[in-house]
């Protein structure tokens, strides 16, 4: 009977430990946000940014998570050096004053066992709007090099750049923007004791 008290302790404790949300650190080197909007209605453009930080955290068994994504608006990357200058100015990003993009959700949807969507502030240019993120890609697994659980993910909004105090040149560079965060994250690893 003792056995099977001790049996019993241990399949809830372990049950316990699988089920306890998980934190994952954001890999600014496999992290490139990027955007994309329509110039002048000749070519959709893609643009990224080079440094991003921040944390996932997942809870499997309860279905829920949460994320905050740090941008750093100064390292817009547009393959062309007075153009990052150019939108970095105050009438797109202002990163003298606004340095920082973000996104903080904890409000995570799944279906079946794979999250689809984040609700969440998304905060540009000191102005704040709730935004849906559709996550259309999502995977976790071993890292074969860390040798740690990683996750991965792909999540797309739309936005108007109005909204957030850009939209010089708007219509004619187009004001509607989809942003799209491209996320590889790495399991956080308990303190050294």
């Amino acid at each position: 009977m003792k056995r099977l008290a001790t049996l019993a302790a241990l399949v809830a404790f372990a049950t316990a430990a699988q089920a306890a949300p998980e934190t994952f650190v954001i890999d600014n080197s496999h992290t490139y946000p990027h955007f994309s909007y329509n110039h002048l209605g000749f070519s959709n453009q893609t643009h990224k940014f080079d440094k991003t930080s921040g944390k996932v955290v997942l809870d499997r068994a309860a279905k829920a998570g949460s994320a905050i994504v740090t941008i750093d608006a100064t390292s817009v990357n547009t393959g062309y050096a007075l153009f990052n200058e150019h939108i970095q100015a105050a009438d797109f990003f202002d990163t003298a004053k606004y340095p920082t993009i973000t996104f903080k959700s904890d409000k995570m949807a799944f279906r079946g066992d794979r999250p689809v969507s984040l609700v969440g502030d998304l905060t540009i240019k000191g102005v704040t709007k709730q935004v849906t993120l559709d996550i259309t890609h999502f995977k976790c697994q071993p890292h074969p090099m860390l040798k740690v659980e990683a996750c991965g993910a792909n999540a797309t909004t739309q936005i108007k750049r109005s909204d957030f105090n850009m939209g010089k040149n708007a219509p004619y560079v187009s004001d509607e923007v989809t942003l799209t965060l491209a996320i590889e994250a790495v399991k956080e690893q308990p303190a050294a004791q």
